[in-house]
């Protein structure tokens, strides 16, 4: 056992399990599914603003606050919820995120007025918020070590597959049943909720670990001695920069390019399809990738490739192009995501894993956010090189982070 095992475990990691049987793949599934609700929920909540505006009469602060307003009851409820989670069990508090998110979206069916709607929103928020982390952690402590990161990269597509879901269906649903109808379809997760309840297990490596739990607290894990601090900084470097590539630019380039080359392209159902598609495929090849050859490679052949194409995008003119090259970029920028379940559950001990994994993560997407903003009005200021330059050196700090602060976990047993 190394140095670094015996600093965040403890004590001897257990042995992980040896195949891929029902539970395993039972606690992808219900991992997948929770991913998947949050995609499409923060999704569809984008395109029904307008008509929520229009019905319940809004201003554009109002709704705008209703999107900021599920992102910190997420940020909340990542970091409760991690915490619940990693003192009484996964399956347990991984049902209750579902459960309270289901029916306080259902609720927003209900809402009568801005202010209802946004108590609504909020506390959604925080169950979905919590479901990341916690079927993250699930599912590597259910997994073998040597499957860990195809696994955790599989939660990962369950996020475009909701985001895709809720492209394809808002267009035919919304003019037909509203938005009121469109919530109410979130209460279809409550009763997911009972059979995945009812299906999963808790992991042998979490059952084990509870007898033995530190005293300290979750939070205070992460941050325990100067080593476990670079591991909780450099992920959440990592975590910042893929976030703040991933929403700078797919929120604010193709909106960019469309007003630069009059490109309707950029801002078309096939565009977005075409780029989501190029994400899947990166994020289940990084999985298969980092299982075979490790972490560090996979990221820093992500990270390079990430830098390279947001400039080499930049500076394409013709719409095919930009419509396969965005593919290409969607494939490095967001197919990091695939392996970041498996690293932070690698990295942490079982006693901290979900708080690691919702803390860490939501911070970066907090600092993510600012994305869109920040490299607009570089572009506004200075100019649109200066932005792309921004984000390729932002890589650069990635692969330094990354080179410096993270060691390689692959096939680590568990602390």
């Amino acid at each position: 056992m190394s140095d670094n095992q015996a600093a965040m475990g403890g004590s001897i990691a257990l042995s992980s399990p040896t195949e891929v049987d029902s539970k395993a793949r039972k606690a992808l599934w219900g991992a997948a599914i929770g991913y998947a609700m949050d995609g499409f929920d923060l999704l569809i909540l984008g395109f029904m603003l307008r008509s929520i505006s229009a019905d319940l009469q809004l201003t554009q602060g109002q709704a705008a606050s209703l999107v900021t307003a599920t992102l910190v009851g997420a940020v909340l409820g990542g970091i409760g919820f991690g915490m619940l989670s990693d003192r009484i069990g996964r399956v347990r508090v991984l049902t209750w995120t579902i459960v309270l998110f289901a029916v306080f979206t259902g609720l927003c069916a209900l809402a009568q007025g801005y202010w209802d709607l946004l108590i609504y929103r909020t506390i959604a928020g925080l169950g979905l918020g919590g479901e990341f982390g916690i079927g993250m952690a699930l599912v590597a402590e259910a997994w073998p070590a040597s499957k860990r990161a195809r696994a955790s990269s599989y939660v990962g597509l369950g996020w475009q597959v909701g985001v895709l879901a809720a492209a394809i269906a808002t267009p035919i649903l919304l003019p037909t049943i509203g938005w009121r109808g469109m919530f109410a379809i979130g209460i279809l997760p409550a009763v997911a909720a009972y059979f995945i309840r009812h299906s999963l297990h808790e992991p042998e490596v979490f059952v084990a670990r509870s007898k033995d739990r530190p005293k300290e607290s979750a939070l205070r894990l992460l941050v325990k001695d100067w080593d476990t601090t670079k591991l909780s900084l450099g992920m959440v470097v990592l975590c910042s920069v893929q976030n703040f590539g991933y929403y700078g630019v797919m929120i604010w380039l193709p909106n960019y390019l469309a007003t630069r080359f009059g490109f309707a392209l950029t801002q078309s159902a096939v565009w977005t399809s075409v780029t989501i598609a190029g994400m899947a495929v990166g994020i289940y090849a990084f999985g298969h990738i980092a299982d075979r050859i490790g972490r560090r490679p996979a990221f820093f052949g992500y990270m390079l490739g990430a830098a390279v194409m947001v400039i080499v995008y930049s500076r394409l003119t013709d719409p095919f192009q930009l419509l396969i090259a965005g593919a290409v970029m969607g494939f490095f920028v967001n197919g990091m995501l695939g392996g970041y379940g498996a690293l932070i559950s690698e990295l942490f001990p079982t006693a901290a894993r979900a708080t690691a994994q919702n803390v860490l993560f939501n911070i970066g997407r907090g600092v993510g956010g600012f994305g869109p903003l920040v490299v607009g009005t570089i572009a506004a200021a200075y100019s649109f090189e200066m932005a792309i330059a921004l984000l390729a050196t932002l890589y650069v700090l990635d692969i330094l982070a990354m080179w410096f602060l993270i060691p390689e976990r692959r096939g680590a047993e568990l602390a």
